[in-house]
């Protein structure tokens, strides 16, 4: 069938727009990235705006198209996050055979593994604290974020093949599993790092993830 000059117009202007929204997220994403890899390397007041722009190949227009300066890329850790879980789905398509709660148990340790050989605990717990007193938005409860999505889609595929109890809802099981993240995570700036974040978690989650295999399984 023929298509319409209109039709192929507005095909043209879909692709344009899909573009335009991954070069955002891109350039919004390098800043993000070099900024966080100073501040572990350099530590946050010794590194400049700068030199941002200089890692993340970036320009100074671009910077401030996004950022009012240096302090609100504080807010942009969940961004962080999000990007290793986009890396972390696509080694979970090539794993169909990986039970659903080993998924869970998969994000869980990756993640971790990143934020104790990455992230500087100070801005860490720094976030966590803003997060608690802020009456703005809070970023790591956007349930929009590709985080809660990637937890909704194990939850509920588990349930529907029977690996997972289907006793509680999705969005319960997801805000128990966030809830367990969220503690591990203060409980590790409270301690200073005096554990491995990555072993710990390793040794807890499962009990704390209990409650979500069929009773049989427990």
């Amino acid at each position: 069938m023929r298509q319409s000059k209109q039709q192929i117009i507005w095909k043209g202007t879909g692709r344009i727009r899909k573009m335009a929204k991954k070069n955002t997220r891109n350039t919004r994403g390098k800043i993000v990235n070099a900024a966080w890899k100073l501040f572990y390397e350099q530590g946050y007041e010794d590194t400049t705006v700068e030199e941002i722009i200089e890692l993340s190949h970036t320009s100074k227009g671009s910077f401030y198209h996004y950022f009012d300066g240096k302090d609100a890329l504080l807010s942009t850790l969940s961004l962080l996050f999000d990007e290793k879980y986009e890396e972390l789905m696509e080694i979970l398509d090539a794993r169909p055979q990986m039970s659903a709660m080993d998924r869970l148990l998969f994000l869980n340790s990756e993640l971790f593994g990143m934020i104790e050989n990455s992230i500087s605990m100070d801005l860490l717990a720094r976030l966590l604290s803003t997060q608690l007193i802020t009456n703005g938005e809070k970023h790591l409860l956007d349930h929009n974020r590709t985080y809660y999505k990637l937890l909704r889609k194990i939850i509920a595929q588990g349930q529907d093949s029977g690996q997972l109890n289907t006793g509680s809802s999705v969005s319960e099981m997801v805000k128990l599993y966030a809830l367990s993240e969220r503690a591990l995570l203060y409980d590790w700036c409270l301690c200073q790092g005096e554990y491995s974040l990555r072993r710990y978690s390793v040794s807890v989650m499962p009990a704390f993830l209990s409650s979500f295999l069929p009773s049989q399984e427990v």
